[in-house]
């Protein structure tokens, strides 16, 4: 048995400068304000449209993250019905085989210490479970049959491609203090990188 982490991985180069450029000539078109483009126009123009609210100009701009997050956490996610997903299937992928070690791996919950009464509950409960599809492969079980007993906890990768927009709408609903504790874990890395990346449209999200 394994137990992890969750992390987050931008899945593709992004030129946050170009990201920028195309935003600006996209948004300019409502206007017919092309002629004002400069090489440091861009900022102040996308800065206005996320302040007025004009956010359907940056659904121009589409950016993918790798996401390792559990099975229970991976349901809230896919929710955004706004985005596209690609994830690691529990029907198909064989946790018995030489592939995976023959081991599962479970997603650490954030919200207990590694002494805690319940953290070793948790821990000896996903020991157990890991034990019984083991056994069920064993004796013929398919992995489609198997994973009937696997639990939220369960490791799970998936790529969510999203336009900026609905990143900004994904951000604000879970970064908030009111969101899945193990939810919140995932969104905050994700602000992170999108900040870092691209301020001049997330710095403005509070978390």
């Amino acid at each position: 048995m394994k137990i992890i982490e969750p992390s987050v991985e931008l899945a593709q180069d992004l030129d946050a400068a170009e990201i920028m450029r195309h935003i600006e000539r996209a948004g300019r078109v409502c206007y017919k304000s092309e002629s004002n483009i400069s090489d440091t126009s861009a900022e102040k123009f996308i800065a206005n449209i996320i302040k007025s609210g004009h956010e359907s100009v940056i659904e121009h701009v589409s950016i993918t993250f790798k996401i390792i997050c559990d099975r229970g956490v991976s349901h809230e996610i896919v929710r955004h019905r706004l985005a596209s997903y690609s994830q690691e299937s529990s029907r198909y992928c064989d946790y018995s085989g030489d592939k995976f070690g023959g081991e599962l791996t479970f997603i650490k919950p954030c919200f207990w210490n590694d002494g805690d009464e319940n953290y070793l509950l948790w821990k000896k409960t996903m020991s157990q479970l890991e034990e019984i599809y083991l056994t069920m492969r064993k004796n013929g079980a398919k992995p489609e049959e198997a994973r009937s007993i696997l639990p939220n906890s369960l490791k799970t990768e998936l790529f969510m491609t999203a336009n900026l927009r609905e990143w900004r709408h994904f951000l604000k609903l879970r970064t908030s203090k009111r969101a899945h504790p193990q939810m919140r874990q995932i969104a905050i890395q994700i602000y992170e990188i999108l900040n870092s990346k691209l301020p001049i449209i997330f710095s403005d999200i509070v978390i």
